[in-house]
């Protein structure tokens, strides 16, 4: 029987990222930037204001705030003249007097000689003339052309995933489209002469595709590019066309239902001149026994899960997952693992690494982690289990009791993470 590391290792040896491809900015969201982006201009591209109020030489404000009186000992307020008006977007240059200001908004092009942006509150607000309150200093309330990049910066640097902040930046640069590594395309088909679609009603012995649906989701979550073929016959010319064709466009290939029993047999006999095709024991439960190999000309990894919908989630947990972030460029493709204390003592299979499946909680006293196993006493099929699962408790194949407020590792099952 196989260790997981080593059928971990085998598995993620075959991920290749597809080739770089420049997309449209609003597409690049959640993908890795494959260039370093240079800006080719500032940005800011103009000294500009960044609030509303009134753009100012500061050396004519600098007496707000003090007690100035008159010959008569009569206090005097700092007055200045309002003789324009810059919206943002204007175009039209306009140089700023001494002992003048103008009303300009946020982002407004700053008046030739302006220095500083006095804020409305620091005013009276008037329109034809203000009042000064408070002084301003050279530069305050002022974007300075190139405060945020300078030409021949790099804007986002290659292996940057790329999020909100970087499609802004992107926008902000002048850049339409950027260099990334796409998603990886991925195939899902199921097997299985048991199985319907979901728009019909089972017959006798029937039951519902479960799997290509999970399983796509699955494949989703962890950032790949889904082709859901649904249900595919195990006759062996059938399968084989259908395989053939998905290899030529996908970077990988899962086939569930494709392990156990003598269908197996057929599958791998259907399969053979495509290429290598291992059906192995992994020293793992559920899901322990499952099929990996290269087919095709591209040698495209290719998967074959177990029909239990259970055991197929968690092989491709375990195994297709990583192997998709690796594809995708993380240099972090496992799920982040926590210790937490269990509430409830847990029992697991003698010799092979349990994946079962857990609420992880946090104690709102002492913010430590606590975990309650799901799906035991014999419930390791139910979907709906895993279905209210947030994580997976990892109990070694060397450990088969787990007392009550022991501490084990578990992985978070976090979506898109």
């Amino acid at each position: 029987m196989r260790s997981v590391e080593d059928q971990q290792i085998k598995v993620t040896a075959a991920a290749v990222a597809p080739r770089p491809v420049r997309v449209a900015i609003s597409e690049a969201q959640g993908l890795l930037c494959a260039e370093d982006v240079v800006t080719e201009r500032p940005l800011p591209g103009f000294d500009q204001a960044a609030i509303d109020g009134y753009a100012v030489r500061s050396v004519d404000v600098q007496g707000a705030g003090v007690d100035i009186r008159d010959e008569d000992g009569e206090p005097v307020d700092l007055t200045l003249p309002v003789v324009g008006e810059v919206p943002a977007g204007s175009r039209q240059p306009i140089r700023l007097q001494p002992r003048q200001t103008v009303r300009v908004d946020t982002g407004a092009p700053l008046p030739t000689l302006a220095d500083a942006v006095l804020p409305v509150d620091y005013t009276d607000g008037g329109r034809a003339r203000i009042k000064v309150y408070e002084p301003v200093r050279t530069g305050d309330y002022v974007r300075r052309i190139g405060d945020d990049v300078q030409p021949g910066d790099v804007a986002v640097r290659a292996g940057t995933i790329i999020g909100p902040a970087q499609v802004g930046l992107l926008a902000a640069v002048g850049r339409d489209k950027v260099l990334v590594h796409p998603r990886p395309r991925l195939s899902v088909i199921s097997i299985g002469g048991e199985l319907v679609d979901i728009d019909r009603t089972p017959g006798p012995g029937q039951v519902y595709d479960v799997n290509s649906y999970a399983l796509a989701a699955a494949a989703r979550d962890a950032g790949a590019d889904v082709n859901r073929v649904g249900i595919v016959s195990a006759d062996p010319k059938q399968l084989r066309d259908v395989v053939e064709g998905q290899l030529v466009r996908s970077e990988v290939v899962v086939i569930a239902g494709a392990v156990g029993g003598w269908v197996s047999e057929q599958i791998r006999e259907a399969l053979e001149g495509l290429g290598e095709l291992e059906v192995a024991r992994v020293a793992m439960h559920p899901g322990s026994v499952q099929g990996f190999g290269r087919l095709g000309r591209d040698e495209v990894p290719t998967f074959l899960l177990p029909s239990n919908p259970v055991g197929a989630l968690v092989v491709f947990e375990v195994m297709v997952r990583p192997l998709i972030r690796i594809a995708l460029g993380r240099r972090h493709p496992m799920r982040r693992v926590v210790q937490a204390r269990t509430i409830m003592p847990i029992s697991s299979m003698p010799g092979r690494r349990g994946y079962l499946r857990s609420q992880l909680m946090r104690d709102e006293q002492t913010g430590e982690y606590l975990v309650q196993p799901l799906g035991v006493n014999g419930s390791a099929h139910l979907l709906s289990t895993l279905a209210e699962a947030n994580s997976l408790i990892v109990v070694e194949p060397d450990v088969t009791e787990i007392r009550t407020g022991d501490e084990v590792p578990v992985a978070f099952l976090a979506q898109r993470g």
